[in-house]
C-alpha cells in the first residue's frame, strides 16, 4: 500500500544548532529533586535486572486501577508497536486523523491495512463519532490530539467503545490539559476500567523532559495487558525509567503537573491571542495542550524562512488531514512567544 505521507517525520528533525525550538513538544526544565534523586539513585542498581512491580503498583494507584491493568513501556510509542503486533487479527483497523503518525506507521509495519478517518478542519477537528465505521474493531484516537491540540469530550470517546472493539486513546499529553474549577485532567479516561476494550496510553516524557529515558505505560483490561505483554521484549523498561515512573506517579508529582498545566494554559492563551493578530493565520479548533496548529497560506515556505531567522517550527504536511499550509507551534514562555510573533509577522509580510 502506498504511503502518501512521511509518517516517520517528527519534530526533533526540525531543530538544530542555533535554532529556537518551537517544533518539539517536550518541556525543557531542570528535573525537580523528587524526580532527579530517585533516577540518580537507581544508577547504583544497574547490575540487577529491572523489576517493574513497584512502578506498576504506583501507576495503578495513581489512576485507581488494578496493577494487572497496567503495562509499563519504553515510551508510549512502544505501546503502538505492541498493539499492532499483538492484534494482527484485527479486521478493520481505523486511525482518526490528524493525529500522531506513529500509530498508523506501527500498524502498517505489522501488515495491517489501515483505514483513515479524517476529522474536518471546518469543524475544528472535533470528534464526529458518525465517521467511525460501525464494524471497525481497532480504533486509534488522540486526546488531546497531536498536532491539533484539540481535547475531545470523554463522553464522546466512551461512546465509541463496544464489545468486540478495541479503542486506543492516546493520552500522551493529558497531563498538559487544564480547566479552571476542574480537579485533575479534564476528559481523561485513564481511570475508566468499566469500558469494554478501552486502552489508554500515557507518556511521562513530555511534561518532565524525559524523552531520552523512554518511559510510558498503557492502561487496559487485564486480559489484554497480558496479551500485549507477550509481544514485549524481556526487561523492556530500564531501572532508571522505572524509578522515574514511580516518582511521577506520586501525589507530589501529580500536584506539580497540575501547577505546570495551569501555567501552560496561560502561556497558550498568550500565544493564541497573539496569533489572532497575525495576518493570514488561523488557529485550529480550541487548543488545549502544549502546542497549537495553525493554517497559513504558504506555510511550507514560511517555515523555511523562519528557520533562516533562527526559529524552528513543525511542518504540517506529514500529518494526514493537514497539508503544506499548516504548521504546529509549541507553547513557550510569553517572552519567547512575543519574539516569535514579531518574526512571524515580518516573514509573512515579506511573502505578501
Amino acid at each position: 500500500m502506498t504511503i502518501d505521507h512521511d509518517l516517520g517525520h517528527h519534530g526533533d528533525a526540525e531543530v538544530g544548532p542555533g535554532l529556537i525550538d518551537l517544533a518539539v513538544n517536550v518541556r525543557s526544565a531542570p528535573l525537580p529533586d523528587w524526580l532527579a534523586g530517585p533516577v540518580a539513585a537507581s544508577l547504583g542498581h544497574l547490575a540487577a535486572y529491572p523489576d517493574a512491580r513497584q512502578a506498576t503498583a504506583a501507576v495503578a494507584a495513581r489512576h485507581r486501577r488494578d496493577p494487572a491493568d497496567v503495562l509499563l513501556t519504553a515510551g508510549a510509542a512502544q505501546a503502538f508497536v505492541l498493539l499492532a503486533q499483538a492484534l494482527r487479527g484485527a479486521r478493520r483497523p481505523v486511525v482518526l486523523h490528524p493525529q500522531f503518525t506513529e500509530p498508523e506507521a506501527a500498524l502498517r509495519h505489522a501488515g495491517h491495512r489501515v483505514e483513515r478517518v479524517l476529522l474536518p478542519a471546518a469543524d475544528g477537528f472535533r470528534l464526529d463519532r458518525s465517521l467511525v465505521p460501525d464494524d471497525a474493531d481497532l480504533v486509534f484516537v488522540g486526546n488531546p490530539t497531536n498536532p491539533t491540540s484539540v481535547l475531545h469530550p470523554a463522553a464522546d470517546l466512551a461512546a465509541l467503545t463496544r464489545p468486540g472493539r478495541i479503542l486506543v486513546v492516546d493520552e500522551a499529553f493529558a497531563d498538559t490539559t487544564y480547566r479552571p474549577g476542574v480537579a485533575g485532567e479534564p476528559e481523561s479516561l485513564a481511570a475508566r476500567a468499566d469500558l469494554p476494550g478501552l486502552v489508554v496510553l500515557r507518556s511521562l516524557t513530555k511534561t518532565w523532559g524525559l524523552a531520552g529515558l523512554r518511559i510510558g505505560y498503557l492502561l487496559a483490561p487485564a486480559d489484554l495487558v497480558a496479551r500485549l505483554a507477550t509481544a514485549q521484549p524481556l526487561w523492556a523498561v530500564s531501572t532508571p525509567a522505572l524509578a522515574a515512573a514511580t516518582a511521577c506517579a506520586s501525589p507530589t508529582a501529580v500536584a506539580a503537573e497540575r501547577e505546570i498545566a495551569a501555567r501552560l494554559a496561560a502561556d497558550r492563551r498568550h500565544l493564541v491571542d497573539g496569533l489572532a493578530g497575525v495576518p493570514g493565520v488561523t488557529v485550529a479548533g480550541e487548543p488545549a495542550s502544549a502546542f497549537v496548529a495553525v493554517h497559513l497560506a504558504g506555510a511550507d515556505r514560511i517555515r523555511v524562512d523562519l528557520r533562516r531567522r533562527g526559529w524552528a517550527v513543525r511542518r504540517g504536511d506529514t500529518f494526514p488531514g493537514l497539508g503544506p499550509d499548516w504548521l504546529r507551534i509549541a507553547v513557550r514562555d510569553t517572552a519567547t512567544t512575543e519574539k516569535f510573533l514579531t518574526v512571524l509577522t515580518h516573514v509573512i509580510k515579506e511573502h505578501q
